[in-house]
């Protein structure tokens, strides 16, 4: 096969650019974008193949078909299946010694000894939860000399000073809710099966009050932090207020992150002003969300302020997977014309996962590819704008790309804006599944401490830290 010459032909191209004068602007600068890109997909193959050893002397090559053929080899051999300790080498392993009392030969009837010699094997186990009391005897102490004064030994300090519950059981109950995402009914039904009849789910909800009240300052702490960031990504979602929030039952949650900080905020509005109020004092330069009234109107309120103040601007950053949604929801009815902007969505996020590891200066350049499917999309949409009912699904989808277009193209000069608004989304999630699963709060109170201890939840698994091992060592 022959081998082609990818750097001789960049050279065609150049003197292409330079010397055909009917190539027009847009069409060298594609050139150029292309060109960039494929050299640094060679680069990455390069070390790739270096990393691999292909460099090495032919003897060494040998000695690898050697090693291939050893390894087809035991490919046809049995796999053993790994053990449990093998598999899972975090979880601890308790060993059980089986013997059997005065066994006799199955051959003569004699009596066996044991050799010493033992065959193991494992097995995955599950010990149910234990409830247990803890008793505190504390030691009382007097004055051997004037027998005038005695002393008590001090109770050791906890969230809820004087309560009956500890403060593991406060923190179990209330990671059960906001991060396993448990029902209390269904956690004292759980605790009867156990053997603890009689738990009162009421006072269950009271340890989640009392645990949000001592680490609500960690809270303000993650609101801070997400302030301080370059980028915010912002959404919020229904949130269900059954009684003790007045007549207005739709409250709803507010969810503002960063990239390794998240808070969220329970109002019994969705105006705008949540998000202006956040915003007015944070030092964000890019708001990404989605396309919704309310965070056009923070921003909007934001740089006016910003503006009386010499301060920079914020801009908004729209949601590519919104506008992607609207086409295949119109895909649904037309799709001979959606199909043709789905499939430019298709490699512009293509090219997103291409530059995914990527550092700022290579992603910009991946972006920047992505510009002609992004202006080929704005193209076809001006074409079938006036043709297209504006109360069709694709005539809605049309109107909303060519309208947002600057702030859906905004990520492609900035390396640290994301594509699309999904990890936010990702963030409500388990919030969403809990209001279904408990149907609402039952007070304002209740809406605090579900705002508090969702916000450090999801802090956590935003890190990638375990929320049952995090909390035991910010409660000490």
């Amino acid at each position: 096969m022959a081998t082609i010459n990818v750097y001789k032909n960049f050279e065609v191209l150049d003197n292409l650019m330079a010397t055909n004068p009917m190539l027009s602007e847009e069409e060298k600068t594609s050139i150029k974008e292309n060109k960039e890109v494929i050299e640094i997909l060679l680069e990455r193959q390069r070390r790739k193949n270096s990393a691999k050893g292909k460099d090495k002397d032919k003897d060494k090559d040998k000695d690898k078909d050697k090693d291939k053929d050893k390894d087809k080899d035991k490919d046809k051999r049995p796999q053993r299946e790994q053990l449990p300790s093998e598999r899972y080498p975090d979880v601890p392993v308790v060993e059980k010694d089986i013997k059997i009392d005065s066994p006799s030969c199955s051959n003569c009837g004699g009596e066996m000894k044991d050799t010493g010699m033992t065959d193991k094997s494992e097995r995955l186990t599950v010990k149910p939860i234990q409830f247990f009391i803890i008793r505190l005897i504390k030691h009382k102490y007097s004055c051997r000399s004037c027998h005038g004064c005695m002393d008590t030994a001090p109770t050791p300090p906890s969230i809820v000073p004087g309560s009956s519950y500890s403060d593991d059981m406060v923190m179990d109950v209330s990671l059960s809710k906001y991060c396993d995402l448990i029902p209390m009914e269904r956690y004292a039904a759980m605790a009867e099966r156990s053997g603890l009849v009689g738990l009162p789910p009421q006072s269950l909800i009271g340890l989640t009050h009392h645990l949000a009240n001592f680490l609500e300052r960690i809270c303000i702490k993650l609101k801070e932090e997400v302030a301080r960031a370059r980028v915010v990504r912002a959404d919020e979602t229904p949130h269900k207020m059954l009684e003790g929030g007045g007549k207005k039952k739709a409250w709803y949650l507010w969810g503002f992150s960063s990239e390794t900080a998240c808070f969220f905020d329970i109002r019994n509005t969705r105006a705008g002003e949540v998000a202006g109020n956040f915003l007015k004092d944070a030092e964000a330069e890019i708001l990404v969300s989605d396309v919704f009234s309310g965070y056009t109107k923070a921003v909007s309120d934001v740089n006016a302020y910003r503006e009386e103040n010499d301060l920079p601007p914020l801009l908004n950053s729209w949601c590519n997977a919104h506008a992607q949604r609207k086409f295949a929801e119109a895909a649904e009815n037309k799709p001979e014309e959606a199909k043709t902007f789905l499939a430019s969505y298709k490699y512009i996020y293509q090219l997103e996962d291409e530059s995914k590891d990527s550092p700022p200066e290579e992603k910009i350049k991946f972006r920047q590819k992505m510009r002609f499917y992004f202006e080929e999309i704005k193209r076809n949409c001006e074409k079938l704008k006036d043709k297209t009912s504006p109360n069709l699904s694709l005539g809605k989808a049309i109107r909303y790309f060519l309208k947002n277009y600057v702030g859906l193209t905004l990520f492609l000069k900035e390396p640290d804006v994301p594509i699309d608004n999904n990890a936010q989304e990702r963030r409500l999630r388990a919030p969403v599944v809990g209001r279904k699963t408990w149907y609402g709060t039952h007070s304002k109170r209740g809406a605090k401490t579900a705002a508090v201890l969702f916000s450090l939840v999801e802090a956590c698994k935003l890190n990638g830290v375990n929320p049952r091992e995090y909390f035991p060592e910010i409660v000490k």
